[in-house]
C-alpha cells in the first residue's frame, strides 16, 4: 500500500515559503506588474480591483479591499504604486488575520476532528499529513475511514496509516457513522488523543449526503456527548469562488470549526481565501471559522498552519 505515496520531485533545500510563492506565482507576478512603476489614479484602482477579482476574491471582498486602499492612500498622499503596495499588504493581513488559529489536540480525549469536503479536495491526504503533526508533539492518533463504499479511499487511509504507524478502524460497507462511532469508542478505551474521521466525498448540493453527514456528527454524540470537537472543511484552492458555495453548504449543514485549503501548488489564485474571510465578516454571527491549514503539494510536510503576514506576503510576490 505504500507504493500508493508518490516520490518527491521537489528539492528538498526549498523552502514553506518559497513552495507557497511558486503556488501563487501568477497572482504574485500580476500584482506585482501592477503596482511598480506608476502613480496613483483612478486607471489604478480600476486595474488593480480586476487583478484581484482574477485572483478569486469574489466581487464583494474586491470591493471591499479597494475602498480600504483608497482610504488609506487618500489619508497618507500617498501618490506611486510601490506605496500602494505596502497598504494592500496590511489591508489584506488585517483582512485574513481573523483566519489564523492553533488547535488544542489535548482539550480533550479523545479529541475528534471530522474532516468533510468534496470529491478531489484532498480530505485522505489531508488526515495522513495531520497524523503525521499529531504525533510529532507526542500525542497518539486512530483514523477511522467513514468513506466505507470506496475501496481505494480505504487503502489510502490505510497507507497512511501504516507510514504513520497509527491504527485505522475501516469496514467495507458498513455504514460511516457506525464505523467512526466504533473508532471513538476504541480510542476512548485506549487512551487515544486524537481520532480523525475521514468521510465520503460529496457535492454540497447532494441533499440526501449532506444528510449523511448530520447523521455522522449526530452519532458520534453518542459515543462522547462533546464530540466531535472540531468539524474541518477540506477546500480545492482551484475550485474559486465555488469553494465559497461550499462553505456556506456545508457550514449550514455541520456548524463547521475549521476549514483546510489544498493544492495552492500550480494554479491557485489564492484569492478565495479573501472572499471566505469577507464572507464571514458580514453574516452577522458570532461564531468564526477559521482556517486551520493550508497546503502546496503531496508530500507530508507540505501542509501547514495558516499564517496570514506569510500568506499575503507569498500572494504579492514578497520576499
Amino acid at each position: 500500500m505504500l507504493g500508493l505515496f508518490k516520490k518527491s520531485a521537489k528539492d528538498p533545500s526549498t523552502s514553506w515559503f518559497d513552495r507557497l510563492k511558486s503556488g501563487l506565482k501568477n497572482t504574485g507576478l500580476r500584482l506585482g506588474d501592477l503596482l511598480s512603476g506608476r502613480k496613483i489614479d483612478e486607471a489604478l484602482f480600476a486595474e488593480l480591483e480586476s487583478a484581484l477579482l482574477a485572483a478569486d476574491t469574489g466581487v464583494a471582498a474586491a470591493a471591499e479591499l479597494i475602498l480600504k486602499i483608497r482610504e488609506r492612500a487618500a489619508a497618507k498622499r500617498l501618490d506611486t504604486a510601490e506605496q500602494l503596495r505596502a497598504e494592500l499588504h496590511d489591508v489584506l493581513v488585517d483582512a485574513l488575520s481573523p483566519l489564523q488559529t492553533t488547535v488544542d489536540f489535548r482539550s480533550a480525549t479523545p479529541f475528534v476532528i471530522v474532516l468533510a469536503g468534496v470529491n478531489g479536495a484532498g480530505k485522505t491526504t489531508s488526515i495522513g499529513k495531520i497524523a503525521s503533526m499529531i504525533r510529532s508533539r507526542g500525542l497518539s492518533v486512530m483514523l477511522a475511514a467513514g468513506d466505507t463504499f470506496r475501496a481505494a479511499a480505504r487503502e489510502q487511509l490505510e497507507a497512511w496509516g501504516e507510514r504513520n504507524g497509527v491504527t485505522v478502524v475501516s469496514q467495507h460497507g458498513a455504514d460511516a457513522a457506525s464505523v467512526i462511532f466504533d473508532a471513538v469508542q476504541s480510542a476512548k478505551a485506549r487512551g487515544i488523543d486524537v481520532v480523525l474521521a475521514d468521510t465520503a466525498g460529496r457535492l454540497h448540493t447532494q441533499a440526501h449526503l449532506m444528510d449523511e453527514l448530520k447523521k455522522i456528527k449526530r452519532v458520534i454524540g453518542k459515543a462522547d456527548s462533546l464530540a466531535p470537537h472540531a468539524v474541518w472543511l477540506v477546500l480545492d484552492a482551484n475550485t474559486g469562488q465555488n469553494a465559497l458555495a461550499q462553505f456556506k453548504a456545508f457550514d449550514e449543514a455541520l456548524g463547521l470549526t475549521g476549514l483546510i485549503l489544498t493544492k495552492l501548488d500550480g494554479t491557485a489564485k489564492g484569492g478565495v481565501i479573501a472572499a471566505i474571510a469577507q464572507a464571514q465578516r458580514h453574516r452577522g454571527v458570532k461564531r468564526h471559522i477559521p482556517v486551520v491549514y493550508i497546503g502546496v503539494g503531496e508530500d507530508i510536510d507540505d501542509l501547514r498552519p495558516f499564517d496570514a503576514g506569510e500568506f499575503v506576503s507569498a500572494l504579492l510576490g514578497q520576499n
